[in-house]
């Protein structure tokens, strides 16, 4: 639990609407009831006309009950991006449910909560390009909102930028920071629809990007997106903490693109996804490029992976198969200056950490890619990307602290506990200074750390002389490219490997039961109906 005192402290300034800040400045906060509670009737029986009524710094409580909201076909049409089901473009509001199992907000159009079935999915308000798919519930540039104690499902994709559960959306397509502080906690996000060939898809769970922060999200759970469970990016200096996560049964665990700075993601839970963590940098969208986990003024790293366990990430009958390193757990993908450390890392069959350049196209023009440190029009990656593209290395991390048990069992060729596949000798890369490669020191593998290449932490174990990895001419490469698909099995790169293909048809994974917040009502500015005793237990 998080009273609203402490969120003040949490979020700082930007929360001005938390009731001590609201005190001092002005009016008291109201507080707007939805649904119906002990017999109870609230004020509103939608979410959306609650948020339409309220003022920065209210708070909007919100009694059990499958709420099929349908913001984006009433009050906030799409006209030139899809809309929400829920739509928030005022600051310092807070959502407040009072059963994280109980309080649904439903992307279906008819049926149970969260049907499965195909004919109760809603694709969204028709546009020029068809439609627009939905997102669940958006904070469209608006700091210090706060969401808590609550379930999104089934919201899901049709044009570009639909189909995310919960997003703090501070500028997406941008390229800019239009948000600052923002706080979830209590949290689940999931779908229970996917189908192959069907274009409308959940693509985020829980989604934080062009923010700023302070922001921290915490306790929550996200599974079956065919993108990410999580995604925080986008931010150059993002300032948020990811705590208590869990992550399973996406594509990836948590992504990043361009995620930099301070970023803290901590406690968590990464299992049964195709890949558990991954960050990268990319000139091709979430600008600005590139991912850079330095602390602002280029002192040490401040982007931290520590204290999760992540295990079991072996899973391609995900939605969105192809779109990271099946059986890896986390994956740096043209990064620079991350911290990877103190993790347990389990049963993930391909490679436990792996570092890997990443080559991308762009949005504007080439100044996308050099701007942020990539390699415009290198022939190498020209002729894997089959025309001119940008080239970003992966360099300067830190993996240092982990511990590794039965990593590797795919048992192809490089699988293991460590790969670098960093390179600086290809034409057109720049040679790397000493102490620029990634550095590998003090993990633990009862069985011996294994690694490609072989002897890594003998070889760049010193941070301070750290230099390259295997590079393109290693088995290291084409094992990369045969678990992404970009080989067939039978391309000597592949070198006799096998990886998980996904089948025709797959279940998803159902909700699991997950904490509610304890006594909801205590974070309240003041008391309400609802909330005296014998009404307030969820």
């Amino acid at each position: 639990m998080v009273a609203a005192a402490t969120v003040a402290v949490l979020l700082g300034p930007g929360l001005s609407g938390v009731a001590a800040a609201s005190a001092r400045s002005g009016p008291k906060p109201k507080v707007w009831t939805v649904g119906s509670w002990h017999g109870k009737r609230g004020q509103f029986r939608s979410i959306q006309a609650a948020v339409d009524a309220a003022s920065p710094g209210d708070w909007i409580v919100i009694a059990p009950g499958d709420y099929k909201e349908r913001g984006d076909y009433t009050t906030h049409q799409p006209t030139t991006a899809p809309g929400a089901g829920v739509w928030i473009d005022k600051p310092n509001l807070h959502l407040l449910g009072l059963s994280r199992a109980g309080v649904i907000v439903d992307g279906t159009r008819s049926g149970p909560p969260c049907s499965a079935s195909p004919s109760d999915q809603d694709r969204g308000p028709v546009g020029p390009q068809g439609p627009w798919g939905r997102n669940g519930i958006e904070v469209y540039e608006a700091s210090g909102v706060t969401i808590q104690n609550l379930t999104v499902c089934n919201f899901l994709s049709g044009q570009d930028g639909s189909g995310n559960q919960i997003w703090w959306n501070g500028g997406y397509d941008t390229g800019q920071i239009r948000m600052h502080s923002y706080f979830g906690s209590y949290l689940s996000a999931t779908t229970t629809y996917f189908q192959q060939g069907d274009p409308a898809q959940a693509t985020y769970g829980i989604f934080a990007a062009n923010a700023a922060g302070p922001g921290l999200i915490d306790r929550t759970y996200a599974s079956n997106m065919n993108d990410s469970g999580y995604y925080i990016g986008a931010c150059p200096d993002c300032n948020a903490v990811l705590d208590h996560a869990h992550g399973e049964n996406n594509a990836l665990g948590y992504s990043g693109t361009n995620s930099g700075g301070h970023l803290v993601i901590e406690n968590g839970e990464w299992d049964r996804n195709g890949e558990g963590i991954d960050t990268n940098s990319a000139s091709s969208g979430d600008l600005p490029a590139p991912q850079d986990g330095s602390c602002p003024g280029g002192s040490g790293s401040c982007w931290v992976v520590t204290g999760n366990y992540i295990h079991d990430n072996n899973n391609r009958d995900v939605p969105g198969n192809g779109l990271g390193l099946v059986g890896a757990g986390v994956v740096v993908a043209g990064g620079r200056h991350d911290t990877i450390r103190n993790n347990l890392f389990v049963n993930n069959g391909a490679w436990a950490v792996a570092m890997v350049p990443y080559i991308t196209g762009v949005v504007n023009g080439p100044a996308d890619c050099t701007s942020g440190g990539g390699v415009w029009d290198n022939p190498f990656a020209g002729s894997l990307a089959g025309g001119p593209a940008c080239f970003f290395n992966d360099y300067g991390s830190n993996v240092h602290g982990n511990v590794f048990r039965g990593n590797g069992s795919f048992n192809n060729p490089t699988n293991g506990d460590l790969a670098d596949l960093s390179d600086f000798s290809a034409a057109g890369i720049p040679a790397a200074a000493p102490g620029q490669g990634n550095c590998w020191h003090n993990n633990i593998d009862p069985a011996g750390v294994s690694s490609s290449p072989a002897n890594l932490e003998q070889a760049n174990g010193d941070c301070a002389t750290a230099g390259p990895g295997a590079g393109f001419t290693d088995p290291l490469f084409g094992q990369v490219l045969c678990n992404l698909y970009q080989l067939q099995p039978s391309d000597p790169l592949c070198n006799g490997a096998v990886y998980p293909r996904q089948d025709a048809t797959f279940p998803l994974m159902p909700l699991p039961p997950e904490a509610s917040m304890p006594s909801p009502c205590s974070v309240l500015p003041r008391t309400i109906p609802w909330c005296v005793p014998g009404h307030n237990k969820t």
